[in-house]
């Protein structure tokens, strides 16, 4: 009998092994951290490490995507509209994903956080768009995500060296008007 990748034993072992990987990351840096590290505190043997990851970037990548999906949490977005409501949850849980990641984990792969957390934006807006304005132009939504995407995320970050002074959402809130109603 041949396993899937959705067998629950390699979805439990995948997990461990991200796991062991967030909390390796909180003690060391991304470049000190080694496969040894992992299946250590894993307590697993190389070649599962291997079965389920090609090395420690695509660890890094998929450990880190499904942390921000699951701040995303996807499902809240498929019955919406890109409106206020929307642009506050989507700011709050980058902001929250983003304090959940140790200040080594910034330090070690902010490229790779920045560009997981882009794309994941700019998908849900995308469908967002599509769904709320079906006869435009699907080049438009493209470019109007990409946009949407980089500034908000560019937005988290800024909030996030501002020392967190106000919420993410009174943060977000001053740029609203502009997102929505645009300049004039």
């Amino acid at each position: 009998m041949t396993e899937t990748k959705t067998d629950p034993r390699i979805l439990r072992t995948r997990k461990i092994i991200m796991d062991s990987f967030i909390k390796l990351s909180g003690k060391k840096e991304f470049k000190d951290i080694t496969i040894k590290d992992i299946t250590t505190e894993a307590m697993i043997n190389r070649a599962t490490f291997y079965y389920h990851f090609e090395d420690i970037y695509d660890l890094l990548e998929k450990a880190l995507s499904e942390v921000l999906l699951i701040n995303l949490n996807t499902n809240l977005y498929q019955n919406s509209e890109l409106n206020e409501d929307t642009i506050i949850r989507l700011f709050q849980a980058i902001t929250n994903f983003q304090l959940t990641l140790s200040n080594r984990c910034h330090r070690g792969y902010e490229d790779t956080i920045a560009r997981i957390i882009r794309e994941q934006i700019e998908v849900i807006i995308f469908n967002l768009l599509v769904k709320q304005f079906p006869g435009e132009e699907k080049k438009a939504h493209k470019v109007t995500a990409s946009m949407l995407s980089w500034g908000i995320y560019g937005a988290s970050v800024e909030w996030r060296r501002n020392n967190n002074s106000t919420s993410p959402e009174e943060y977000i809130k001053l740029a609203i008007p502009y997102i929505i109603y645009g300049i004039n």
